[in-house]
């Protein structure tokens, strides 16, 4: 039997769907910089929720520098703040920078491969195989194999249910697999190469399946540092 969210997670999702869907009528320009937002009772009948959540929500929005309020006025929305990254993606020019990025990948990806194996739900579980499962078979049809890659990690990360795991591997995207370093455009990575990759992607789901953090830590770890001798030998050739 499926278990019931409770209350407080119920809201919180509440919170989050209304979050979202402000952020993205601002984005898309329903909302200009300037604009006032709608009441809260308009909003509360527009998506069928609380004051409450409609507060909590105006409150995210504020957080994120996207909303302000105005004594007496209302609440407007404000300049999109300036997106900055918190630190330099990997230059592909520098094989110091890729290799740096496998070192940090290797620190973070242990442990949401630990923390998965303890925390994930069965729906995570078999999303984490169906993500494996991927790059053999777009590397069988030919179609690009980068993405499906990342997909795999960001289904490991997901397990962990803290977010910011898939937010930190958001932020990297597609500059954290190695390979796009190597290949130019969509062009194929050897079999072999993508067999060893399924293999040690295989080896972290199954280590998580078991519920077997330690071996899930070490898969992970073998599985970058593996990435990170496959890299350096590619560059020596």
């Amino acid at each position: 039997m499926a278990k019931t969210a409770s209350p407080r997670a119920r809201a919180r999702n509440l919170v989050g769907s209304l979050v979202d869907a402000l952020r993205a009528e601002i984005a898309d320009g329903t909302f200009e910089p300037g604009d006032k937002l709608p009441s809260e009772a308009r909003l509360t009948e527009r998506f069928g929720v609380s004051r409450t959540v409609v507060r909590e929500a105006i409150a995210g929005l504020r957080a994120d520098g996207l909303v302000a309020p105005r004594q007496g006025a209302g609440v407007f929305v404000l300049e999109p703040p300036e997106v900055t990254t918190p630190f330099h993606l990997a230059d592909y020019e520098r094989i110091s920078s890729v290799i740096e990025m496998l070192e940090l990948r290797v620190a973070v990806e242990m442990e949401a491969a630990s923390l998965a194996a303890v925390r994930r739900s069965p729906q995570q579980e078999e999303a984490i195989f169906e993500a494996a499962a991927l790059l053999p078979r777009h590397a069988k049809e030919g179609r690009p194999t980068k993405e499906a890659d990342l997909a795999f990690h960001l289904a490991v990360a997901d397990a962990t249910n803290n977010p910011r795991f898939r937010e930190f591997l958001e932020v990297l995207g597609l500059s954290m697999i190695p390979r796009a370093a190597l290949t130019i455009g969509d062009a194929p990575s050897p079999p072999d190469y993508i067999d060893l990759l399924s293999a040690e992607h295989s080896s972290i789901a199954e280590a998580i399946s078991a519920g077997d953090s330690e071996a899930a830590r070490g898969a992970a770890q073998a599985h970058l540092r593996n990435s990170m001798a496959r890299y350096r030998e590619y560059i020596r050739r």
